[in-house]
């Protein structure tokens, strides 16, 4: 171990480009765990979901395009067109106290959709991690149709 760390001021002497890029990658890489722990919105696994279907009840919003839910959603959530999402609606804003879940196909859209609603004060958001894609990988329940 004594002879790595001598040979490595050598070692980054010699390779200034890959030094640099290794520690461009090591703060980006801190830098993302730092605003996941940071963040007012969970991404839930399949699994963390279902427990807190279970113990609370969440209002689940699907924002995937309406083909996409229709083919496949979990029981109980509303569709929501991303188009037509309004955290300031009176509907979703009597439920700012309530845990709120986010769903679309991958999880990426629900992200940004997650966002708005932090801003829009609402307090216990969430995401599903992965989407509808982790869910049914998961293998589990989903409802078709309406």
């Amino acid at each position: 171990m004594n002879d790595v760390l001598h040979k490595l001021p050598q070692f980054v002497g010699h390779h200034l480009a890959l030094s640099a890029l290794f520690v461009i990658l090591l703060l980006a890489l801190i830098v993302m765990q730092l605003m996941e722990m940071f963040s007012k919105v969970q991404a839930l696994t399949p699994a963390g979901l279902t427990q807190l279907i279970n113990r609370e009840n969440p209002l689940l919003i699907d924002i995937s395009p309406r083909d996409a839910f229709e083919k496949a959603h979990i029981p109980g959530a509303r569709h929501v067109a991303m188009s037509q999402f309004d955290p300031e609606n009176k509907n979703l804003a009597s439920a700012k106290e309530l845990p709120v879940v986010l769903i679309c196909r991958s999880g990426q859209t629900a992200s940004t959709a997650a966002q708005r609603l932090v801003k829009a004060g609402f307090t216990r958001v969430h995401t599903l991690g992965g989407g509808m894609l982790a869910w049914q990988d998961a293998q589990l329940p989903v409802t078709k149709g309406k």
